[in-house]
Parts: C-alpha cells; structure tokens; sequence
C-alpha cells in the first residue's frame, strides 16, 4: 500500500519585513516593560556589582566565553574572533578582552545611573542602535547574554548573589533588554529568524 505525502504548506509571501527591511510600526513581540526598581532594589543591586565590578574584565570574559561556547552562532558578528573554538584562546583574544571590557562598562554606567531613568535610557538606545544599525545582531542575544551574565555572576560570586538578589537582577536585565529592544523599533529592526535556539 503506497502512502501518499501531503504536500508542504504554502510559503509565506515574501514582504519587505520578512527580508529585514525597515517598517514604521512597532514589533508586535517586544517584551512588556518591567516594573521601575525600587530603592532598595537599586541599592541591592549596586551593592552586588559592586563586589563584580573589582575584576570586571576577567568576569566579563567568562560572561563571553560561556556565551560563544553555548552560543556559537553570536559569534557571526565579531570577526576578529569568530573561528576561535578553544575556550583557552578565547580568554587570551585580546579583542574578546577589549569587547569583554565594554560589555562589563556598559553595564557600570547602567548601575551607576539607577537613580537617572533617563540616563540609563539613553545609554542603553545607544547600544541597542549600534548593534542594530552598525552590527546588524539580533536583539535576542541581549536576553541570552543576560541570561549568561546572571549564570556566571551566580556561580562565581555565590556569597553575593543569593536567590534575592538574583530576582533583583533578573528585574533589572529585563529592563535592559526592554529598552535595548525600544532601541531596535526605533531604528525599524524586524527579527526575521533566531539562529540563536
């Protein structure tokens, strides 16, 4: 007895948005904005970085590290480091370190100006339109580098990073990527696949 296939659904038809071309209209799956810390999450939370920040470069290129090697696909967008597979040549790139540098000062200046909303905006559009506009990255890599951030914070400042803490930090990477996100449908960014999952 032959069994005969179904044939495959129709494509979608091919629309200037599904080629990643620029729209006006926002990204109907940008996460919802999280709630505004409060003081004494602010006060946690650069308490906690503040224990971080003391080796921030050797911290930040853990943080990188673990993202390359359980992510490889980000690595598409830094050729300097790109076909580098060893973790041990990772940590000795000096282009990872100088990238690790920025992640962890990006960060900084977020945690300094937790009093400043309108600080923490701007610097935080200023990422998110480099890296759509000039590194053309999917926005979805900011969420996995949080998550990867928060794993390797957890794991290598347990003391500090308690399971209170970890919720206040987790609020705030949320935040993070809110506005990181803005960023994207300010400039018309249209997430057209995730190699990333």
């Amino acid at each position: 007895m032959s069994r005969r296939e179904s044939p495959p659904p129709p494509s979608p038809p091919i629309t200037p948005q599904l080629l990643g071309v620029r729209r006006d209209v926002e990204c109907d799956d940008r996460p919802e904005r999280t709630e505004p810390l409060s003081d004494a999450e602010r006060e946690i939370i650069q308490d906690t970085w503040g224990q971080v920040y003391k080796n921030c470069e050797d911290v930040g290129v853990s943080v990188l590290i673990r993202f390359f090697v359980n992510f490889p696909s980000a690595k598409q967008y830094f050729s300097q480091f790109q076909d580098m597979e060893d973790p041990d040549e990772m940590e000795r790139s000096s282009q990872l370190r100088h990238h690790a540098r920025r992640v962890m000062n990006a960060i900084n200046t977020v945690v300094e100006n937790l009093h400043d909303p309108e600080k923490v905006s701007s610097v935080l559009a200023l990422v998110g339109k480099a890296h759509a506009i000039k590194h053309k990255v999917e926005p979805i890599y900011f969420k996995i580098l949080s998550g990867v951030m928060l794993e390797v914070l957890s794991e290598d400042f347990p003391e500090f990073f308690t399971a209170e803490v970890q919720v206040v930090w987790t609020k705030l990477m949320g935040a993070v990527y809110w506005h990181v996100t803005g960023a994207y449908t300010e400039v018309g960014w249209l997430q057209v696949s995730s190699s990333a999952v």
